[in-house]
C-alpha cells in the first residue's frame, strides 16, 4: 500500500470551505508540464480515473477510481488515518496568523530557548530567512501552515538532532486541550550561512489515533505490519511492528522494493513524501513530474515482483495543487489503482477507508464491522 503524497485528483464537494475550490493537483500539474509521461501508471489506468494531459485511458486498466474523505482536514495525518479507517469528526486547530502567546510560552518553556518567526511559512523559506538569526541567538525557528502543524527548525550545530527531538517530544506533551495540534514536526537543518539545507532527520510527533484502525486489526490477527517513511510516526506506532525510515523517495522506494521481495507475508504501508514536501509546496512543476517518473519506473519493477497472493494499492492522502494561489495542501479526492488477481478492470469510487478494509480482507479474509469502509476486492 503506497501513498503518493499530495497527488490529489479533483476538489472534494466541500473544498471551497478550505479555500480550495477547483483544485486538481495531477490534472493541473499535467497541464502546466505540457503533459505527463508516466507509462507504467498510464498502463495501470491513471488516465482512466479522470482526464490527464499526456496520460491516456488504459486499454486494460486495473481496478481504478477516486476516493474521498469522510471527515475533516486535508493533511497527511487525516489522509493516512482515513485510509486505515480512522475518521476525525473535528479538525485539529490551525493557526493562520501564527501561534498565540500562550502556545509560544509553552514552546519556549519546554525548550529552554526563545522562539523566532512564529507565522505560516514555507519550510525552506523559514530557514533561509531566519537561519542566521537562529545561529546568532540560539532561538528556535517555529512556524506553521494552513495545516494543524507546529514545526520547529534548528541548525544541527546549534541544537543537535537528539536535543531537538527531545524538545519536540516535550512540546507534543504540552500541546493538549484546545491547542492539541495535529503534529509537532522536528526540522533539523545544516549548512553555512546563505546555504542552509534541511537534513533527512525530520521527525513527526502526531496525536495518537482517536479510534482503532485497520492496522490494529491486522496486527491483532497476527499479520506483520511494516511502515516505510513517516507512516509509523503518523500513527504513533500503533498497529506497526517495524518502522523503516524512508526519509527520501529514493530510500522509501528502495526499502519498499526490498520488502516486497523478501517478506513472506504481511502489510507494507509506504509514504513517498517528496511529491508533497519538496515539490508540491514549492510549486515545482518539473520536480513534481520528475518525482512521479521515478515512482513510475519503480512501480514497473514492483509489478514484476508481485505474485498471485499479492495486492498492490497505489493511492494518495490529499492534494497540493501546484497552480493554487497558496502553497499549502488542497482538499481533494485521491486516486486508487489496485493490482490483484481478478480485479477485472473495475471502477471503484468510495471512501479512503475502503483501502484498509480491503487490506484486512486480503490478508485475513475477515472484516471489521465497527470500522468504516467496504472492501473493493
Amino acid at each position: 500500500m503506497v501513498v503518493l503524497d499530495a497527488c490529489g485528483m479533483g476538489a472534494l464537494p466541500d473544498a471551497a470551505n478550505y479555500g480550495d475550490a477547483g483544485a486538481s493537483t495531477l490534472a493541473h500539474l499535467a497541464e502546466a508540464a505540457g503533459g505527463l509521461t508516466l507509462p507504467t501508471l498510464e498502463a495501470l489506468g491513471l488516465g482512466s480515473i479522470m482526464p490527464l494531459k499526456g496520460v491516456a485511458p488504459a486499454a486494460a486498466p486495473v481496478l481504478h477510481g477516486r476516493l474521498h474523505a469522510l471527515g475533516a482536514g486535508k493533511d497527511s495525518t487525516a489522509g493516512h488515518w482515513e485510509l486505515m479507517g480512522v475518521v476525525a469528526s473535528i479538525a485539529p486547530p490551525t493557526y493562520p496568523t501564527g501561534f498565540p502567546p500562550e502556545v509560544i510560552g509553552r514552546v519556549s518553556a519546554a525548550a529552554g530557548r526563545d522562539v523566532i518567526c512564529n507565522r505560516p511559512y514555507n519550510g525552506i523559506d523559514a530557514i533561509d530567512h531566519f537561519g542566521t538569526e537562529h545561529l546568532d541567538t540560539g532561538a528556535l525557528i517555529v512556524y506553521t501552515s494552513q495545516d494543524s502543524v507546529l514545526q520547529i527548525a534548528a541548525h544541527v550545530d546549534v541544537v543537535p538532532p537528539g536535543e531537538l527531538y527531545a524538545i519536540c517530544a516535550r512540546v507534543r506533551e504540552e500541546m493538549s486541550g484546545e491547542h492539541a495540534v495535529g503534529r509537532v514536526i522536528a526540522r533539523p537543518f545544516a549548512g553555512a550561512r546563505g546555504a542552509f539545507v534541511r537534513t533527512e532527520g525530520r521527525r513527526d510527533y502526531a496525536l495518537p489515533p482517536p479510534t482503532p484502525s485497520y492496522l490494529v486489526e491486522l496486527r491483532s490477527a497476527g499479520v506483520p505490519v511494516h511502515s516505510v517513511g513517516k507512516v509509523g510516526e503518523l500513527f504513533c506506532g500503533e498497529g506497526i511492528d517495524v518502522k523503516h525510515p524512508g526519509a527520501t523517495n529514493a530510500r522509501a522506494l528502495a526499502e519498499t522494493t526490498e520488502l516486497i521481495g523478501s517478506l513472506e507475508g504481511g502489510l507494507v504501508f509506504t509514504n513517498l513524501v517528496e511529491t508533497d514536501q519538496i515539490y508540491g509546496h514549492r510549486h515545482d512543476i518539473e520536480g513534481f513530474h520528475r518525482a512521479l517518473q521515478e515512482i513510475d519506473a519503480t512501480v514497473g519493477q514492483w509489478l514484476e515482483l508481485l505474485g498471485p497472493g499479492d495486492l498492490l494499492v497505489l493511492t494518495a492522502d490529499h492534494g497540493c495543487d501546484p497552480t493554487a494561489a497558496h502553497t499549502d495542501h488542497t482538499r481533494e479526492h485521491v486516486p486508487l489503482l489496485a493490482v490483484f488477481p481478478g480485479h477485472g478492470g473495475a471502477r471503484h469510487d468510495g471512501p479512503l477507508a475502503d483501502v484498509g478494509a480491503s487490506a484486512l480482507r486480503w490478508l485475513t479474509g475477515g472484516e471489521a464491522p465497527d470500522l468504516p469502509g467496504e472492501p473493493f476486492l
